[in-house]
């Protein structure tokens, strides 16, 4: 009947495939990212001829991948730029989702209880606490980095290495098997934590991240 059908929203199905599609890649990409550090994976494609074929990342489910072929001209430089970029924005992505969580979960600083979480937080935040921020932010861009060209340090042993010959943990004690084995679980929970975020910024946009979290 007519009232019938008021009463029962309209599916749209090219929507309700792009979320499935949606979650299914990010499904993939968070398996692929817990899932125990191995070699390269095999691959019959031209990617395969590549030099960067047998760096840290390229592994299962996808090998090595560079669908853009923003390294097809086998640029070592460009390609440490990239990796060292992603690497950036996945340790970034770790410490946002943990943020997302921890204020979420009702965590603030003192004389910052009334101001919301996520999204709504942006235009809560006083002048002065942005100023703060964007001078943390810029101190940390300056620290952390490789820092050889300016002390008598040795250079770092790959990008995103930031030790600085200060801060060691016995990394140097460590077999080269171990020293791949962590760097590949960082990149991959760092790809993880990009998925994750983005995940949570698109409930938290569409009201509804309160659902999904624990």
């Amino acid at each position: 009947t007519t009232a019938n059908i008021a009463t029962h929203p309209v599916i749209n199905t090219p929507t309700i495939n792009t979320m499935k599609s949606i979650i299914a890649a990010t499904l993939i990409a968070s398996a692929a990212a817990f899932a125990p550090a191995s070699g390269p994976a095999a691959t019959q494609t031209s990617l395969a001829a590549s030099p960067f074929a047998n760096e840290i990342g390229a592994q299962v489910p996808l090998g090595y991948w560079d669908p853009l072929g923003l390294c097809a001209d086998g640029n070592k430089e460009n390609f440490d730029r990239l990796r060292y970029v992603e690497l950036k924005h996945g340790r970034v992505a770790m410490l946002a989702v943990v943020g997302y969580l921890v204020t979420y979960a009702g965590v603030r600083f003192p004389g910052a209880e009334d101001i919301p979480a996520g999204w709504a937080a942006l235009p809560a935040v006083p002048a002065a606490v942005w100023v703060q921020m964007v001078f943390t932010w810029g101190v940390m861009e300056a620290f952390n980095r490789d820092a050889s060209d300016v002390h008598d340090i040795p250079e770092s042993d790959f990008a995103g290495d930031f030790r600085n010959g200060f801060i060691d943990f016995g990394w140097e004690k460590q077999s080269d098997a171990w020293k791949q084995r962590k760097r590949t679980i960082e990149l991959n929970q760092g790809r993880a934590a990009q998925m994750g975020l983005l995940g949570l910024m698109v409930h938290d946009a569409m009201g509804n991240v309160k659902d999904i979290l624990p």
